[in-house]
């Protein structure tokens, strides 16, 4: 009988445990968010937080093509690159840890204008086949 009113112990000390975890990992991702939207808007126009919050994603004009832009998704996802009006490619970048989606937002701004090569190359490109399917560029061979 005492094993059992032990056992319940443990149990309940467990789960109070988990709960302030949970709570404190909480408050501090709220805290990472709020510092991320105050760089967000920090970092873009008022034209272009507009087109953010409106449409969900960000146009990037390219530096060095300008018929190409970079349309990234104002949550996870792939950047897309439309040329000349048309999508032609998905990139994909991450950040080896996990972070806001607002800053991932500034990220992408921030490589894209300074280092747009670096950016191209470090992203894992899909490229559209013909049959409408993506493939990434790096498995193709030759």
């Amino acid at each position: 009988m005492l094993v059992y009113v032990l056992l319940e112990i443990v149990v309940v000390l467990c789960c109070l445990l988990l709960w302030r975890l949970s709570r404190d990992t909480r408050f501090k991702w709220s805290e990472a968010d709020r510092r991320a939207n105050e760089l967000l808007r920090s970092v873009l126009t008022s034209e272009q937080y507009g087109q953010l919050m409106r449409n969900g994603y960000l146009d990037i004009p390219s530096p060095r093509d300008p018929g190409c832009i970079y349309r990234v998704p104002r949550t996870k996802g792939l950047v897309r690159v439309i040329e000349q009006g048309r999508h032609e490619a998905n990139l994909c970048l991450q950040p080896l840890d996990a972070v806001p989606d607002a800053d991932i937002v500034v990220i992408h701004k921030l490589m894209i204008e300074a280092d747009e090569e670096t950016y191209l190359r470090t992203a894992n490109t899909f490229t559209p086949m013909s049959s409408g399917t993506w493939v990434n560029r790096d498995t193709w061979y030759y």
